[in-house]
């Protein structure tokens, strides 16, 4: 069967709004056979540029006159309370019902980056991401999504034969475990650095710093004051070897909070890993040890053996999983 032609499909307006760039795009149609949405207009605009979202939408329309969308959905890098939402590093905040009146729009949906990521998931193309555990997906079952970035998000897509819901949580402050026994050393150094020791403490931009200190300490060597992407930078060029031990510790660990997710989750369904940091460590996460602590769950192991998990390194994700919410909505 062939997606319907544009005419028969009712334009929805997408966006992934960060606190650097603004992307836009208009999704104007789905093709059935290959389960894949049609993006046009993508443009990208620096966040800074406009005073506030409406400005922004404002200036993308009028790019795209020609079309006029009465659906939208926006994916944030934001906190959405009860309507209402503020994007911090931008000084934006406006109201989902305002922004619906002054756009005459019939629907719109906001997002959080994440929830974006879970909407996006059954959509995503298998030659355009990596393989980094074999396994066999449940195609009825959940889907979890996380990933490292400036923090550390995870949402899941809940699945039934009826049903597509997604979950959003606060994945990253769940306290962080210790498996083997240098977790054990590395936790009690990273408690010296902060009170609560959480995911987002290791896994996230700012947390390769706290786990490159960590290890440091824990090695008996003095830390220099460096930024992850200066500890990268020495862990690959050979120059450091803490470095490259942390780079290390950061793919195998990761791997038994993957793990624990996917159980809290019961992603029989498949684990998606993205994020700003991993798609970058592709070569050092599969030769690292993230599968087999995955695995390692005990009674469970058997359970989260068959979990496929794929580094999602395909572009436009946040724009797959707006259009992907309504979408689903409408199939529910």
């Amino acid at each position: 069967m062939n997606s319907k032609p544009n005419s028969e499909f009712d334009p929805i307006l997408v966006a992934d709004i960060g606190g650097t760039n603004a992307r836009f795009a208009l999704i104007t149609a789905f093709n059935l056979q290959e389960k894949q949405f049609v993006i046009e207009h993508n443009i990208i605009f620096p966040s800074a540029n406009f005073g506030s979202l409406e400005a922004a939408i404002t200036h993308y329309l009028s790019q795209v006159s020609h079309i006029q969308p009465r659906r939208a959905c926006l994916a944030v890098a934001g906190p959405i309370k009860a309507g209402q939402v503020h994007l911090t590093n931008l000084g934006w905040h406006f109201s989902v019902e305002q922004v619906k009146a002054e756009f005459n729009l019939a629907q719109l949906e906001v997002i959080n980056d994440f929830a974006a990521f879970a909407y996006a998931a059954p959509y995503l193309d298998p030659q355009q991401n990596i393989a980094v555990k074999a396994g066999q997906a449940d195609t009825d079952a959940n889907i979890a999504v996380m990933g490292p970035g400036t923090g550390f998000g995870a949402a899941c897509l809940v699945r039934t034969s009826q049903s597509r819901a997604v979950l959003s949580c606060e994945g990253g402050h769940i306290t962080l475990a210790s498996v083997s026994e240098l977790d054990t050393q590395l936790i009690i150094e990273l408690r010296k650095l902060l009170p609560h020791v959480s995911v987002e403490t290791v896994f996230s931009g700012p947390g390769i710093a706290h786990l490159y200190q960590a290890m440091a300490a824990v090695k008996g060597v003095d830390a220099k004051n460096l930024t992850a992407a200066q500890i990268s930078e020495l862990a690959n060029s050979g120059e450091c070897a803490i470095c490259d031990a942390t780079l290390n510790q950061f793919c195998d660990w990761i791997g038994s909070v993957a793990g624990d997710l996917a159980l809290a989750f019961g992603a029989l369904g498949g684990v998606y890993i993205g994020g700003g940091i991993l798609p970058r460590m592709q070569a050092r996460l599969l030769a690292s040890r993230f599968v087999e602590r995955f695995g390692a769950k005990g009674i469970m192991s058997q359970y989260v053996s068959q979990i496929p998990v794929t580094l999602v390194t395909q572009d436009n994700i946040p724009l797959i999983g707006a259009a992907a919410c309504l979408h689903v909505n409408e199939q529910s």
